[in-house]
């Protein structure tokens, strides 16, 4: 760990000094309490980097969350081994689960399928709790339950250091997080705005917000607008957040469910289910860190407490791991959320080739095709340094190797 400032702490080893500037500059905010934990596989983002832990005191930052609410990933680790699988035509099984589960953007279900009925309840008598109504954002939102998407989001058939099979996959909220988020982005520099021409702050925002740092500061980017703890936008906000971070681990429990129901019918023996992990690595929690009550929002980052159990992936082609929490308090209790992107989408496409991903991909059966140039494993930092730098923040349980991979375009 190197401490880049009094309020900026990093474990990358491998980062570009745009990342830096943009992790200093919100580091910079009044309301970071005590720092900003810049996490190994950090890169730049939207606002605020991705692969960072931002404590606020009295605030959030919903750009500083992701715009795709509740980001995670969820693993199950089954009675199959490797010999189950060899000699099988796993092209099959790849496509079998591709016609279980719309993939890439904008593809969802043409109908509510009977397993994701329970959670859809769940979600309707929160959305009912919460006070608001998700078709506002979303009329198709129930449709969504149940799908993948596209960048790097995936679901992959692996086995660990003992042969055993895993599944595993990576998802959020969909289109429907999306649209949260960006409501609340807006809503939040629109105040900001409004402030920076009013002369004093409403009476509605905490006394000791405003004698601390001023309801309203200048912002070096639009991005890092705030929502102020104690005004409706902030309470708001924090209701739909909670809904959103809910469905994204329903959404990947939902998925989960059918493709255990697919490896179940190609290998003719139902899953028996070992041990399941689902965590988030786009999200906000209240926690209690250095003695104050704070925000921490994970923008690429897993919780990480003591004995936590958590998943880290790679890039496709390459290890992926699952963890576990070592509770490292100068992080907060938080470690990376996968290998980190070195290469813009852009650059990537224009950088690499077909043929390169081809070799990338070998003995792994996955889609062929050139709409995944711009995730072959070279476009990310390697894998194997993220997790050297993270050797304070968790420790390896297993690591697994793919080989079955679906993606979205």
């Amino acid at each position: 760990m190197e401490r880049l400032s009094a309020r900026l702490l990093s474990w990358a080893s491998l980062i570009d000094e745009k990342t830096l500037a943009q992790a200093h500059t919100t580091a910079r905010m009044p309301f970071i309490h005590p720092h900003l934990a810049l996490m190994p596989d950090a890169h730049l983002g939207k606002g605020a980097t991705v692969g960072s832990v931002i404590p606020t005191l009295g605030a959030i930052i919903p750009a500083a969350v992701g715009v795709d609410i509740g980001c995670g990933m969820i693993a199950v680790r089954t009675q199959f081994t490797r010999g189950d699988l060899e000699g099988r035509e796993l092209a099959e099984l790849r496509e079998q689960i591709e016609r279980a589960i719309p993939l890439s953007a904008g593809r969802y279900n043409n109908k509510v399928v009977t397993t994701a009925e329970p959670r859809i309840a769940e979600l309707e008598a929160l959305a009912e709790k919460n006070g608001f109504d998700p078709a506002q954002y979303a009329g198709n939102w129930r449709l969504q339950l149940g799908t993948l998407g596209s960048g790097n989001h995936f679901i992959e058939v692996s086995v660990d250091e003992r042969d055993r099979v895993w599944l595993f996959l990576h998802s959020g909220s969909r289109g429907i997080g999306n649209k949260i988020a960006m409501k609340h982005i807006s809503v939040a520099q629109r105040l900001w705005a409004e402030r920076a021409h009013a002369p004093e702050a409403p009476r509605s925002a905490q006394r000791w917000v405003e004698e601390a740092w001023g309801w309203w500061i200048d912002l070096p980017d639009p991005d890092l607008a705030y929502l102020v703890e104690g005004t409706p936008e902030f309470t708001r906000y924090i209701r739909e957040l909670r809904w959103a971070q809910h469905f994204a681990l329903l959404n990947r429990e939902e998925m989960m469910d059918r493709v255990a129901r697919q490896v179940s019918e190609f290998l003719g023996t139902a899953v028996d289910e070992q041990e399941r992990i689902n965590c988030h690595h786009n999200f906000t929690e209240s926690e209690k860190h250095f003695g104050k009550q704070v925000w921490v929002s994970r923008k690429g980052a897993i919780q990480a407490d003591a004995g936590r159990p958590g998943l880290i992936p790679g890039s496709m082609g390459t290890a992926s791991y699952v963890v576990e929490g070592l509770g490292d308090p100068q992080s907060l209790n938080s470690s990376p959320h996968g290998a980190g992107r070195e290469f813009s989408r852009s650059t990537a496409r224009k950088t690499f080739t077909h043929e390169q991903l081809r070799e990338a991909m070998t003995g792994i059966e996955f889609r062929d095709t050139d709409a995944f140039i711009d995730e072959i494993p070279q476009a990310y930092k390697p894998i194997d340094q993220v997790m050297a730098d993270a050797a304070s923040l968790v420790s390896i349980r297993h690591t697994l190797r793919q080989l079955v991979n679906v993606k979205g375009d």
